[in-house]
């Protein structure tokens, strides 16, 4: 009994360590973006935020998809206790996923030329061409990821997303101030940028091996049978596949603007500067979409572990309603507070008020993505991981039909509307996938959202004609716009609090809530 409580404290503790180690990461992609976009303006950030997607994808694949499918086979042989059959299964992982890498390094490398025409801009090239070096990097990545994870070490894991990302961040603003002090155009620029994020893997990578000489672990040189092989590689195009989509929901939808934005503004009679210039505005919500939906789904997703280890049903399904219910106030919260806040946000992040209300519907989308990755995790915690799965496809789908119905009639706010409807179609049949409890757990809490969301609204309008109509410039929109936010969030969460949208259980779980709670006297 003791050995399992030990176990199951560590899990807990590993959780905590890779959810922590998640939070800082998803912050510091989101934040060095914008410094990124002051430094190279709207063109420069059109250049990287064309190829990024790409990036994403083998950020999904290092670090979420084929870790888990690897944990979950070397866990297997660890509880046996097998140390050398965990080792052997780590040699045929090594061996498959870098079979998959050496072919998506292929697939990019030489079609690099097909792929910049496919995005309308053939001077992308040689950037898709260096940008397909990660596709090498990131099989030893996964491999030792998963192998650390699979013995319920998460410290590696954890470590060496931080150093990458620091890494990888510090990088490509030094190089990318470096090219343009010594007058490289836009597209240098962007190549300084992918050799910074190829820099963030190499540290990755030298991270994991030093724990890995410092694990010293067993059985490393003993050949892994053919059939263990056979078995694994099926494994990881099944299961590390699927989640690996799951937790593309992200990347796919910007990915799919990559490819059509630019193409489909020229063939309305766009020309192709403008375009360019358009979608390096447009991309500015990219940020703001990642930190709001950072911000949504921050205590939602803390109670999902909550799920898997559950003892009773009654406790999973009330963990997962609450979920859904924090992920639904939280999200609306901040999607209305960026609608509403977007052109002083706007200003104080990127010089100017360019395509506020491009950014504005983009916004919107907050609420939706905030739901669907709830949902998904959620969905992903009680085993339903192809359902998850076709969630994310359907809103690409989704995407791309809108782009071509949406961007022909209205230009470059018809991509930022495909973009909303597409995450909320992801959203609805993710959320229509979930137990009818946590159905309805959205559905009780749908009032409180829509009267909370109302008075913040009246009062941000308000607080920003009283400001906007005395002050101007970047210090005062910043001003406005931080200012605003904690009115805002202040006022919002003060009506949540007064209506019954949670139970008094359910607020004992929300600590930093609970208090602010106490202060203005909720009951």
């Amino acid at each position: 009994m003791p050995s399992r409580r030990r176990k199951v404290g560590n899990a807990w503790k590993g959780a905590a360590v890779l959810t922590a180690a998640a939070l800082v990461t998803k912050l510091l992609s989101a934040l060095y973006r914008i410094p990124y976009q002051n430094m190279v303006g709207d063109i420069g950030f059109y250049i990287y935020q064309q190829i990024y997607p790409i990036y994403g994808i083998v950020v999904a694949l290092s670090l979420t998809g084929y870790p888990v499918a690897v944990s979950r086979l070397i866990a297997e042989r660890m509880a046996v206790p097998d140390a050398a059959g965990a080792a052997a299964v780590g040699r045929a992982a090594l061996f498959v996923l870098g079979a998959i890498g050496a072919a998506l390094f292929a697939l990019l490398y030489i079609g690099a030329e097909t792929v910049a025409l496919w995005m309308g801009d053939r001077r992308l090239e040689p950037l898709l061409r260096q940008l397909s070096f990660s596709f090498l990097l990131f099989p030893p990545l996964a491999w030792l990821r998963g192998y650390f994870q699979g013995r319920h070490d998460m410290a590696p894991t954890a470590m060496s997303q931080v150093v990458e990302q620091s890494v990888r961040v510090t990088a490509i603003l030094g190089l990318s101030y470096w090219v343009l002090r010594r007058g490289g155009d836009d597209y240098a620029c962007g190549m300084a940028a992918i050799a910074g994020t190829l820099a963030g893997m190499v540290a990755a990578l030298f991270v994991l091996l030093c724990f890995l000489v410092q694990r010293r672990p067993q059985g490393w040189r003993e050949p892994a049978p053919p059939a263990l092989t056979r078995r694994f590689a099926r494994h990881l195009l099944t299961a590390g596949s699927l989640v690996c989509l799951t937790n593309m929901a992200l990347t796919l939808i910007p990915l799919v603007d990559s490819f059509l934005f630019v193409p489909l503004l020229k063939e309305a009679g766009t020309k192709l500067n403008e375009g360019q210039w358009l979608k390096g505005v447009y991309d500015r919500g990219q940020p703001l979409i990642q930190l709001g939906t950072v911000v949504g789904t921050s205590f939602s997703l803390a109670l999902v572990p909550l799920i898997s280890g559950a003892r009773r049903p009654d406790d999973a399904t009330a963990h997962g309603a609450l979920a859904i219910r924090i992920a639904a106030v939280i999200g609306a919260g901040a999607s209305l507070g960026l609608v509403c806040l977007i052109r002083p946000i706007n200003q104080m992040l990127f010089e100017n008020t360019h395509g506020s209300l491009l950014l504005a519907v983009l916004s919107a989308s907050v609420f939706f993505t905030t739901i669907a990755l709830t949902a998904s995790a959620l969905l992903q915690g009680i085993g339903k991981e192809r359902v998850a799965a076709v969630g994310v496809a359907i809103g690409v789908a989704g995407k791309m039909a809108l782009m071509h119905w949406f961007v022909p009639l209205w230009g470059a706010l018809g991509a930022a509307a495909a973009t909303t409807g597409a995450y909320a179609l992801m959203a609805a049949f993710l959320y229509a996938a979930l137990p009818r409890e946590c159905r309805a757990a959205g559905y009780r809490c749908a009032f409180p959202i829509v009267k909370a969301a109302a008075v913040m609204v009246i009062v941000l309008r308000g607080y920003l004609w009283v400001l906007t109509s005395a002050f101007d410039g970047r210090l005062w929109a910043a001003v406005a716009a931080l200012g605003g936010s904690a009115i805002g969030a202040a006022v919002y969460v003060a009506c949540i609090v007064k209506s019954r949208a949670f139970s008094e259980r359910e607020w004992s779980m929300l600590p930093f809530v609970s208090s602010f709670r106490l202060r203005i006297g909720g009951k």
